[in-house]
């Protein structure tokens, strides 16, 4: 069966899938474990990333630490740039085992695992540091490396910071803390659960089913992302949405749910934007982070936050979190479409809940 669905029925079950209905979630834990992963980017124009996905969810309940203490109690861990659930770290030990990829290799995996074998002397010196001497930054490992990495980009002659990030996905060393924004490495093993190795195919089938959970409805086949596929695979049931083209799979947990929506800010890394074509073809909505273009070419700001009420992104706040002033200073918020009273008083709403909970008097250009 090929479930038929409108374009609100497709952004309704997007919006819940992403716990950002109402009510609202309580446990971050739990909201952890069904987003299946926050990504890390500790850009901190409004908040860093991983803490306005939870705020977004959790609203007041959500404390800045929280995500500090779930890291200190091992019940999430930090692999590659984002936060997951610490049990599901046995779904990517035989990626990890395989490093760096099955046969046959490309020729870029084979030009990193040359520098990475033509530096085994560090990586072992690396290893013993950390056996010996506990967690330490990557600025306190020794660099032997025999062969510098090279780069057109800010990795050049990072070699200890390379040689870690490769370390990682072979399942040798992973961060056991972040200190002034700073990861901080130890040695897999003190880090990670213990558990078995889940075979490559059940593994990715288990994260193709976490992740369709999570989205509620995601193309088969989708873009490339440095951090996490935004397609699901075979997970779930064949859809397609009205107007939309192309092969869509929908949570069949999601169909025929009644839908109550709220406002809501979000993060420019949230899950519900972060493939950019979806969110164009469910929600009409143009959206590119705007940081590293100069600041003539910016049509909404810095870091503008998305800003999505009921099932609808209406719009983009571009803020700044001044902590130097102690204000929330709001410089614009441009709206896509035209907003009821009742809308924007909740968006409003949303806005001074944001400052209150970042500790700062609001202040609007």
């Amino acid at each position: 069966m090929v479930h038929q669905l409108s374009r609100r029925d497709a952004r309704r079950i997007a919006v819940r899938a992403q716990l950002l209905d109402a009510p609202r979630p309580t446990d971050l834990l739990a909201v952890v474990r069904h987003l299946g992963l926050v990504q890390v980017d500790l850009t901190a124009a409004v908040a860093p990333s991983a803490d306005l996905v939870c705020w977004s969810r959790l609203g007041s309940a959500y404390a800045r630490s929280d995500l500090d203490a779930l890291m200190e109690d091992r019940s999430l861990v930090e692999l590659r740039g984002v936060l997951r659930p610490a049990e599901d770290i046995a779904l990517f030990r035989a990626g990890m085992q395989a490093w760096p990829g099955p046969e046959p290799l490309r020729d870029w995996q084979v030009e990193i695992r040359a520098w990475v074998e033509a530096n085994a002397t560090c990586r072992e010196e690396i290893l013993q540091t950390l056996r010996s001497e506990g967690p330490l930054p990557a600025r306190a490992l020794p660099d032997t490396c025999a062969v510098p990495w090279r780069s057109t980009g800010w990795t050049n002659h990072r070699n200890v910071t390379r040689l870690l990030d490769f370390m990682e996905q072979r399942g040798e060393v992973a961060v056991s803390s972040r200190e002034n924004r700073e990861r901080v490495w130890d040695l897999a093993d003190r880090v990670h659960p213990d558990g078995g190795v889940v075979p490559p195919d059940r593994a990715r089938a288990i994260l193709e089913e976490r992740r369709l959970a999570s989205l509620g409805i995601a193309r088969s086949r989708g873009p490339a992302c440095p951090t996490e596929p935004l397609d699901v695979g075979e997970a779930g049931e064949p859809a397609v949405i009205e107007g939309v083209r192309g092969a869509w799979r929908v949570d069949p947990t999601q169909l025929g749910r009644p839908f109550h929506g709220r406002a809501a800010l979000l993060s420019p890394l949230d899950r519900l934007v972060a493939d950019r074509k979806r969110t164009a073809e469910l929600f009409g909505f143009d959206y590119q982070l705007e940081m590293y273009k100069p600041a003539a070419k910016r049509r909404w700001g810095y870091y503008a936050l998305p800003v999505l009420y009921g099932d609808r992104l209406v719009g983009k706040l571009d803020a700044t979190a001044a902590h130097r002033d102690g204000v929330f200073r709001v410089h614009a918020l441009h709206q896509d479409v035209a907003l009821s009273g009742t809308a924007r008083t909740a968006i409003w709403r949303e806005i001074q809940a944001l400052a209150r909970w970042l500790e700062l008097e609001l202040e609007v250009d």
